[in-house]
């Protein structure tokens, strides 16, 4: 639960990050904020991306059906996928850095090689 003390570090994490903050810092500050059950651990953040996810799909069809084009609208749900992704992260003991590099070699390699269109996890 969030106490005192947990307030009292957000003005700390306010004021120290606000210019940058590294993926691994991000991930421990977020983890300050999770209520959820330990034993809804993996389960709970897991179900929590694939919903936030589809509210960025939805803001973003909405944008195509109404012409309205909300980028802070899209930007804070974008942000609820982050938390969701970082805590997934946490509850697997991985560090967002380790994922984020991870995903950009995987990436590079599929480019390197004439790989990067397509489907499929071995290509």
């Amino acid at each position: 639960m969030i106490n005192e003390s947990d307030l009292e570090a957000w003005s700390y994490y306010n004021e120290a990050y606000k210019e940058k903050m590294s993926m691994d810092q991000y991930q421990s500050a977020a983890a300050k904020t999770a209520i959820y059950k330990s034993e809804h651990s993996i389960l709970y953040p897991a179900l929590g991306l694939a919903g936030e996810a589809g509210e960025v799909a939805n803001k973003v069809k909405k944008m195509l059906r109404d012409g309205n084009f909300d980028r802070h609208a899209i930007a804070a749900e974008i942000g609820d996928v982050l938390w969701y992704t970082a805590a997934l992260a946490r509850d697997l003991n991985v560090d967002l850095h380790d994922i984020a590099l991870g995903n950009l070699e995987k990436l590079y390699d599929r480019k390197s090689r004439g790989k990067i269109g397509g489907s499929g996890d071995n290509r």
